[in-house]
């Protein structure tokens, strides 16, 4: 699977332009500004495939980026409160829209900062994707940020923050060392084939 292979395919503002479930799809959600843009820009090699904004909750839409016969799907940020709360049930309803949608999604990507204990909207979106069967992994974000020992007292405490945590894998990233990213890459490389 050739990852800098990937292209911008097609941006859906309403479930209703979702593209036909043709292709599998790996979908990355997580809180508004926790790196989903950046991490699939990292994961493609490709510096600006994704736009990223140092603004929380820019991303609006549910975007598609093809590599082959495979979506990358990044799916609006959750959790950020400055915006209206219609818009706040805009995005949440897109968000559930996709991810229980009748479509090929072989494994959703949850990306949660690895500075911060979860939030409660990250717990249910785990909750969720546990109680809908939907193949995931957790990919701690901006890893570079702690020093050794902040790192093991947080990776400590995901194992009571986080529902299951024992059952779920785990990848810490770092969009700096690109820790994490052959990891991640591997995993989606894997399902892709099966």
């Amino acid at each position: 699977m050739k990852f800098e292979n990937a292209a911008f395919a097609l941006s859906c503002g309403k479930l209703s332009q979702l593209p036909a479930a043709e292709r599998m799809e790996f979908a990355f959600i997580g809180r508004s500004n926790v790196g989903k843009s950046t991490l699939i820009n990292k994961l493609t090699g490709r510096k600006a495939l994704a736009r990223v904004s140092a603004v929380p909750g820019k991303t609006a839409t549910i975007n598609f980026y093809s590599i082959g016969a495979v979506y990358l799907v990044d799916l609006p940020g959750y959790g950020y409160a400055k915006t209206s709360k219609a818009e706040q049930d805009r995005l949440r309803q897109l968000i559930q829209g996709y991810l229980t949608a009748d479509r090929d999604l072989r494994l959703a990507v949850q990306l949660i900062d690895m500075r911060h204990a979860p939030s409660a909207e990250d717990v249910a979106m785990t909750d969720m994707l546990i109680d809908a069967e939907i193949p995931f992994l957790i990919v701690f974000t901006k890893a570079d940020k702690l020093n050794k020992t902040e790192r093991t007292k947080r990776m400590a405490a995901f194992a009571a923050e986080i529902p299951c945590y024992a059952d779920i894998h785990t990848i810490p990233f770092s969009s700096v060392t690109l820790e994490g990213r052959d990891a991640l890459r591997n995993v989606i490389a894997e399902i892709a084939e099966e």
